[in-house]
C-alpha cells in the first residue's frame, strides 16, 4: 500500500509522483539552484506528464506557489492563461510551422503573469526540422521564459535538446494511488475504482473511463477474450480481425462525440445556418477540419491498438504469475477465471513465447506495418 495522496493545491491531481513534485515545488519556491529555463518531463503513458506540467505552470504563475484557488491557478489549469501556451497534437508529428510559432511566442515578455511558460506536449513527435528550431530557442531563452517539454523517455528527445533541460521523471502510479483519485475526485465506489485502477496499469485517464463507461469495459473484455480463441489458423485470423474491429469501435465511440462538437463549433464560428448558403471560404475550412479529424483518427487507432496489446501482455503476465505461483495481485482481477484457464493448459515457457509475440507485434506496428497483417502474425504465434 502506498501512503494516501496528501498533495494539495495545483498538485492534488498529480497522482503518485511525490518525488517529482518535490523537485518542481522547490523550483517554484526559489530554492538555490532549483530553477532552470528548460524542463523535460518524462514518464510512461498515463503517468500524468501533461497534468504535472500544467500544475507546474500554474504554480509558477501563482503568487502563493500553487494554491489552486486564485485566478492565476484557475486560468492556467483551465487553459486560458495569457502567459501559458500549450502545444499538443492529435497527429503523428509536430511540424516546424507550429514550433516556430511557439518560438516566436517564447520571445515575448509576460503580459501579466510572472513567467512566459511554453508547454510542448508530445515533444517526442517533433520532426527533425521542428526539433532544430526548438533547440535554438532553448539555447538562448529570454530571462522570464520557461520551457516544459513532455516525452515518454529522455531518449525520445534529441540529445542536444535534453542536454539543455533539467529532467523530471514520473513513475507509473500505483493502483492504490489511482483508485484513491477516482474515489475522491470522481465519486466512484472503492471496489470499482480498485478494479479499474488495476486494469489500467496506472493510466489515470483510462482508469476513469473503465470505471465510468460500461461499453469501454465490454470492448476491453472482448480484447482479453483473444487468448482463448486462437485454436486453429481460421480462428487466429478471425481473432485478429475482431481485435482490430474492437479497437476501431472504441476509437470511433470517442471520436463521434468530439468530431460532431468540432463541426458544430466551426459552423457556428463561420455563421453557417441550416439550409442557408455557405459563406465564402466555409467549404475550405470544413474540408480542413475533416482532414485533421481523419489524421487524428489514424493516430487514435494506432494508440488504441497499442493499448490493446499492452492489455494482452498484462493478461499473459497474470497467466505467468499463476503458473509460477507468484503471490502478486492480478492486473485482470475481473478475468481471473480466464487467466487460470489459460494457465492450466500451457507452460511458463509457452507463456513467455506468447508475451514475446505480442511485443514483436508492438514493434512491427511502430515501424508502420499494416495493422491487420501484424496482428494476424501475432495471433498465429499465440496458437
Amino acid at each position: 500500500m502506498v501512503r494516501p495522496v496528501s498533495l494539495s493545491g495545483v498538485w492534488s491531481d498529480v497522482v503518485g509522483q511525490e518525488a517529482a513534485v518535490d523537485v518542481l515545488a522547490a523550483a517554484v519556491a526559489g530554492e538555490p539552484g532549483a530553477m532552470t529555463h528548460a524542463w523535460l518531463v518524462t514518464g510512461p503513458p498515463g503517468s500524468g506528464r501533461s497534468v504535472a506540467s500544467r500544475a507546474f505552470a500554474a504554480a509558477l504563475q501563482c503568487p502563493q506557489g500553487g494554491c489552486g484557488d486564485c485566478q492565476e491557478c484557475r486560468t492556467v489549469l483551465g487553459g486560458t492563461h495569457a502567459d501559458v501556451e500549450v502545444l499538443s497534437t492529435e497527429l503523428l508529428s509536430i511540424g516546424v510551422k507550429e514550433t516556430r510559432e511557439l518560438v516566436r511566442r517564447a520571445a515575448l515578455s509576460p503580459s501579466g503573469g510572472r513567467w512566459q511558460v511554453i508547454i510542448a506536449e508530445d515533444a517526442d513527435r517533433l520532426t527533425d526540422q521542428a526539433a532544430n528550431a526548438l533547440l535554438k530557442a532553448i539555447e538562448e531563452p529570454p530571462p522570464r521564459t520557461v520551457w516544459i517539454l513532455c516525452a515518454p523517455a529522455t531518449e525520445d528527445v534529441l540529445p542536444t535538446i535534453r542536454s539543455r533541460c533539467r529532467s523530471v521523471h514520473l513513475v507509473t502510479p500505483s493502483a492504490d494511488a489511482v483508485a484513491q483519485v477516482l474515489v475522491r475526485r470522481d465519486g466512484i465506489d472503492p471496489e470499482t475504482a480498485r478494479t479499474a485502477a488495476l486494469a489500467s496499469q496506472g493510466h489515470i485517464g483510462r482508469a476513469r473511463r473503465l470505471a465510468t463507461d460500461p461499453d469501454a469495459r465490454a470492448r476491453r473484455a472482448d480484447v482479453l477474450a483473444l487468448p482463448r480463441n486462437v485454436g486453429d489458423v481460421g480462428s487466429c485470423l478471425h481473432a485478429a480481425e475482431r481485435l482490430i474491429n474492437a479497437v476501431k469501435a472504441d476509437v470511433a465511440a470517442v471520436a463521434e462525440i468530439t468530431d460532431a462538437a468540432e463541426r458544430e463549433s466551426l459552423k457556428a464560428a463561420l455563421g453557417i445556418a441550416t439550409g442557408a448558403k455557405q459563406p465564402p471560404g466555409a467549404a475550405t475550412a470544413l474540408k480542413e477540419l475533416e482532414k485533421r479529424q481523419k489524421a487524428r483518427a489514424t493516430r487514435s487507432q494506432r494508440d488504441g491498438l497499442d493499448r490493446a496489446l499492452v492489455d494482452l501482455v498484462a493478461f499473459y503476465r497474470d497467466v505467468l504469475a499463476v503458473q509460477i505461483g507468484s503471490n502478486v495481485a492480478l492486473v485482470n482481477a475481473a478475468e481471473a477465471a480466464a487467466v487460470r484457464e489459460v494457465a492450466a493448459e500451457s507452460t511458463p515457457e509457452t507463456t513467455l513465447r506468447r508475451i514475446d509475440a505480442v511485443l514483436a507485434c508492438r514493434t512491427a506496428l511502430g515501424t508502420n506495418a499494416a495493422p491487420l497483417l501484424a496482428v494476424e502474425a501475432m495471433t498465429l504465434a499465440l496458437r
